[in-house]
């Protein structure tokens, strides 16, 4: 399979359908394994007070949110904080989704921007800088995705900045272990254990 995916001629329904043959529990460490990202890396200085340390979300999150949102191939999907690009390359492979990431920390985003060479995934790119100014410079993004990277004034600015995006049209606001501030646009909230998929109204 890391071969097929690597050479580009893993079809989405191949890579769903041998996820899915994996147990729930093993499902992260077979995606690490497949991805080459069996090692967490530390974070560096340019994290931010305020931001949590890298820690990647787990792989049956990630599929309850595709299922929730109905995620697909003509979206956009935006990761809040992408790490080392586990979430962007998965959700990518799996939909066909073009998938940004923001990325505060140049360690990690190297090593998604190298993850989606590896994969010869064009439709993943990475921005580097901070998410309370970068987001906003993402109009296209239809599903946006935070796994609990910052909280206070940096959370409000980002989802003011949702905000103006969902003036102009729909989008789902996803957040895992993260509650999100509360906006009168934001509606249809869906729970499904720690993950919360928020419709724009």
């Amino acid at each position: 399979m890391r071969s097929a995916l690597s050479a580009g001629r893993a079809s989405r329904a191949q890579f769903r359908a041998a996820l899915q043959a994996i147990p729930e529990r093993e499902r992260d460490g077979w995606v690490d394994r497949l991805f080459g990202l069996e090692a967490l890396p530390s974070d560096g200085p340019e994290l931010p007070r305020g931001c949590v340390p890298y820690l990647p979300s787990s792989v049956n999150a990630i599929l309850r949110m595709i299922e929730l949102t109905q995620l697909r191939s003509n979206d956009v999907f935006v990761d809040v904080g992408s790490g080392l690009g586990r979430t962007l390359a998965l959700t990518h492979l799996l939909t066909g989704a073009d998938a940004i990431g923001i990325e505060i920390q140049p360690e990690l985003a190297r090593g998604s921007r190298e993850l989606a060479s590896r994969l010869k995934a064009r439709g993943i790119s990475v921005l580097e800088g901070d998410a309370a100014e970068l987001v906003r410079q993402i109009p296209t993004g239809s599903v946006f995705f935070l796994y609990c990277p910052f909280s206070g004034d940096r959370l409000e600015r980002v989802i003011d900045d949702l905000g103006a995006i969902a003036r102009a049209r729909t989008i789902h606001v996803c957040s895992v272990d993260l509650p999100l501030p509360s906006r009168s646009w934001l509606g249809e909230l869906l729970v499904s254990g720690e993950l919360v998929v928020c419709r724009s109204q």
